[in-house]
């Protein structure tokens, strides 16, 4: 009887990480474009 209530759960979870995911704000994808010029400055200075 557990089981399938447990499935149900665990599949609703990992659909709702499946969908933040795919909605960044402006300042999520600004913040990700900063980390990634930093990692350019950190090669070009190693």
């Amino acid at each position: 009887m557990k089981k399938p209530i447990i499935a149900i759960l665990l599949g609703l979870g990992a659909f709702g990480l499946a969908a933040c995911d795919t909605n960044d704000g402006p300042a999520e994808e600004m913040g990700e474009e900063i980390d990634d010029a930093a990692d350019d400055v950190e090669d070009e200075l190693n």
